[in-house]
């Protein structure tokens, strides 16, 4: 069996596309008004809890400032994001990816055990022990896949216009639009810091045996 099952490859790729169109279009929607608030309501400058720089043209989808044409991208890649992610759950349930792979063992959580993993880690030492990949890596992966990405789907339909009677529930949940608005937003750079670890930690491990096992699959995983 492959290190990296099909399902798990053709997700990775069209993740990241999805992820980085709707990266650099909510950049520029951020720019049609760039302050955060709380609560159901929010407008005046004095009661935003952050006020967000505006993103310059390279940053953002399209290149130049356009409400419009950045929603209409970030709409049509939000339905890739989720579908993708969708599938790829169903396909890891089927061929027990997340079994194998994501969960953790009571000996994992010890203390002793976390330590070892972090001092492991600051000493540039990748290895993952039996199994694909060690404690932190499976938390990584499972706070990502099962919270922040879960998490920027129903805030960002909680606040889609058009979609107000599927989602009064999830911004009652939250505590309003704008208490959604401001949670898609922090989800969407705590998933861009996510993305900056991941490529530091590709390029200390081996960037060219990584990205190869990415692609074609990797070579056999014995403890599959």
């Amino acid at each position: 069996m492959k290190k990296h099952r099909l399902a798990t490859r053709l997700w990775h790729w069209v993740n990241l596309l999805a992820l980085a169109i709707l990266f650099m279009s909510g950049l520029n929607i951020s720019n049609a008004h760039p302050r955060l608030y709380w609560g159901d309501w929010g407008f005046e400058s004095s009661e935003a809890w952050l006020h967000v720089m505006r993103f310059p043209g390279w940053a953002t989808i399209p290149g130049h400032y356009s409400l419009a044409g950045a929603r209409d991208w970030h709409l049509l890649f939000a339905w890739v994001f989720a579908l993708a992610l969708l599938l790829f759950m169903i396909a890891s349930l089927l061929n027990r990816h997340f079994m194998r792979d994501l969960v953790t063992t009571r000996k994992e959580w010890r203390w002793s055990a976390i330590r070892a993993d972090i001092v492991s880690h600051l000493k540039f030492d990748f290895s993952r022990g039996e199994g694909k990949y060690n404690f932190l890596q499976k938390l990584a992966y499972a706070i990502v896949v099962f919270i922040l990405l879960p998490t920027m789907i129903l805030t960002g339909m909680s606040i889609s216009p058009g979609l107000e009677p599927l989602t009064d529930p999830l911004l009652a949940l939250v505590g309003g639009r704008q208490s959604a608005r401001s949670i898609h937003f922090i989800t969407a750079w705590a998933l861009f810091g996510f993305f900056l670890l991941h490529v530091t930690l590709v390029l200390l491990s081996g960037p060219l045996g990584q990205l190869r096992d990415m692609i074609t699959g990797g070579p056999i995983d014995e403890t599959a």
